[in-house]
């Protein structure tokens, strides 16, 4: 197989420490204490539902260790 002469198409990629620019990017801007609150309260309701659900959820997964009435068909009771 023979070797191609033309250059990468991304040869810049390996260039592109020389072409680092000195402008920074402005500061980010700092919430609000409204958005600070917000962002508490979508937080707190999240965790609150997911502790609610697994404090109602948690009874039905438990296994019955004795069963309080015995259910039985009335085709078992021989008519």
């Amino acid at each position: 197989m023979f070797r191609r002469r033309e250059p990468v198409p991304f040869a810049f990629i390996a260039e592109a420490d020389q072409f680092r620019s000195n402008v920074t990017p402005p500061p980010r801007e700092r919430a609000s204490a409204g958005q600070v609150a917000g962002q508490w309260l979508i937080g707190l309701t999240v965790v609150a539902g997911l502790v609610g659900a697994l404090l109602i959820g948690t009874p039905s997964l438990s296994l019955d260790q004795s069963p309080a009435k015995t259910q039985h068909s009335e085709a078992s009771d021989g008519r």
